[in-house]
C-alpha cells in the first residue's frame, strides 16, 4: 500500500455502539489509558458506559460526543505510538472535526474531551426532544432536495439540507413536522430512500443557533493553537490557519451544512494516496467510496482490521 500521502477522517455521530474498541482494548493499552484520561475530565467513567450501556445512555448527544472522540483519539494513539503515521491531510465529519484538532495539536485533548460534552448538552437543550428531526434522503440530486426544503417548511418553520453525505445522499434537518412533509415530496420525486434517523437533536441547521452561541463563548475560553497538520473544516472546505477560523469554524459548524462531498474531493484533488477512518465503524469509509472511488479506502473498525493496517500499510514512511 502506497502511503505517502495518507490522509485520515474522523466519524461523528452514529459510529458509537456498546462494546465499541473492547477487542482493541485486550491488545493495545493505549486505549484504556485514553479512556482514563476522558474520565477524569468528564467526571464519570465513559469507559464503563461505553462497554456496558446502556444503549439509550450512550446515545444521547451529550454522551456520544465524548465517546466517539475518545475511541478515535485512541486509534489515532496507537498508530503514531506504532507507526508513527505522517498524514499530510486531516478531516471529521461534525464532530470528527474536534478529533481532526487533537490530532493536529490545535487543542488538548482534556479541553476538547469537555468541549464536545458540553457541546451535546447545548444541542440538546437548543431543541427539545419531538421539537426537530433529521432524516435521509438518497437518490435525488441536491438541487432537488434544497427545493424540496424550500416547498416543505411553513414560514415560521426552519429546515434545510444538513449533511452533504455522498452524491445522491443529502441529511436533512429542522422541525419535525416541517422534515415529515419533505419526506413525502422527496418519495413523489422519486427519491430512493426518504426516512427519518433516530437522532432527536437536528443538528447542523439554524435551530442550532442558541447552541452556537453558547458553544462561541466557551471555545474563547480554550487554548487553540493553529493546526499542526491541515484540517479541513466542514464549513467553507478550507484548511484552517488561525485559531481564531478554528473558533468560528466550529461554531457555524452547529447552524451550517456538512460539505463532506467537497471534503473528500479535496483528497482527491490533493492526490491523497490511501484514505483512513480512524475510528469505530465504517460509515465514512462507505461514504467515502462513493465520492472518490479512485482512492484506495482502510478503516480501524475492528481489531482485525487495525492489525491488517499496521501490518500493512506504512512501509513507505
Amino acid at each position: 500500500m502506497i502511503t505517502k500521502s495518507l490522509g485520515l477522517v474522523f466519524p461523528g455521530q452514529g459510529s458509537q455502539s456498546v462494546g465499541m474498541l473492547h477487542d482493541v482494548a485486550g491488545e493495545f493499552p493505549e486505549v484504556k489509558d485514553t479512556f482514563i484520561e476522558a474520565s477524569q475530565s468528564l467526571g464519570y467513567d465513559l469507559w464503563q458506559l461505553v462497554q456496558h450501556g446502556p444503549a439509550e445512555e450512550l446515545d444521547k448527544t451529550v454522551h456520544t460526543q465524548p465517546a466517539l472522540l475518545t475511541a478515535s483519539y485512541a486509534i489515532w494513539r496507537i498508530l503514531k505510538s506504532k507507526k508513527n503515521i505522517q498524514p499530510v491531510m486531516l478531516a471529521g465529519h461534525s464532530l470528527g472535526e474536534y478529533t481532526a484538532l487533537v490530532c493536529s495539536n490545535a487543542m488538548a485533548f482534556s479541553d476538547a474531551v469537555r468541549l464536545v460534552a458540553a457541546r451535546g448538552e447545548y444541542m440538546q437543550d437548543a431543541a427539545p426532544a419531538g421539537k426537530g428531526a433529521l432524516a435521509a434522503i438518497v437518490g435525488l440530486d441536491d438541487a432537488v432536495v434544497e427545493s424540496i426544503c424550500e416547498k416543505a417548511k411553513l414560514e415560521n418553520e426552519v429546515l434545510s439540507p444538513a449533511n452533504f453525505n455522498s452524491p445522491g445522499q443529502v441529511v436533512i434537518a429542522g422541525h419535525k413536522m416541517a422534515v415529515e412533509r419533505a419526506l413525502v415530496l422527496a418519495k413523489e420525486s422519486g427519491a430512493r430512500l426518504a426516512k427519518l434517523l433516530p437522532v432527536s437533536v437536528p443538528s447542523h441547521c439554524t435551530l442550532m443557533k442558541p447552541a452556537a452561541e453558547r458553544l462561541s463563548k466557551l471555545l474563547e475560553q480554550i487554548s487553540i493553537q493553529k493546526p499542526t497538520l491541515p484540517v479541513i473544516s466542514n464549513v467553507d472546505v478550507t484548511v484552517y490557519d488561525t485559531p481564531d477560523a478554528i473558533r468560528v469554524g466550529l461554531t457555524r459548524q452547529l447552524f451550517m451544512p456538512v460539505r463532506w462531498v467537497e471534503t473528500i474531493q479535496t483528497f482527491s484533488k490533493e492526490r491523497i494516496s490511501c484514505i483512513v477512518e480512524c475510528g469505530p465503524g465504517k460509515v465514512l469509509t462507505g461514504l467515502n467510496k462513493r465520492i472518490a472511488p479512485e482512492i484506495p479506502l482502510t478503516n480501524t473498525a475492528d481489531l482485525a482490521s487495525l492489525q491488517s493496517l499496521l501490518e500493512s500499510a506504512f512501509e513507505n514512511q
